[in-house]
């Protein structure tokens, strides 16, 4: 199926881009510009932005590496700890 019809991406060859990706590096983030670009292509329009992200979401190597996932959350834990406290 046809996913971004301004450069002629198909579901095919986001998924291929996406395990091929994974393949050199498993630790990878694999992000929608990296797809593009791995496709020698780039965005153009963006209208197929929301159809581009729910077919890179259905490859079954989409999942985050176990060496970035919680990050996120060390990182909010680590603001609030850096705020000030409130005098009595």
């Amino acid at each position: 199926m046809i996913i971004c019809h301004c450069q002629s991406i198909t579901n095919h060859d986001i998924d291929a881009a996406i395990n091929w990706m994974r393949a050199a590096d498993p630790t990878a983030l694999i992000t929608p510009g990296k797809v593009y670009r791995a496709l020698g292509k780039s965005a153009d329009c963006g209208g197929c932005m929301p159809l581009f992200l729910s077919t890179m979401r259905k490859n079954d190597k989409m999942e985050v590496p176990m060496t970035l996932r919680g990050l996120r959350v060390r990182a909010t834990q680590d603001i609030q700890d850096e705020r000030r406290q409130e005098s009595n």
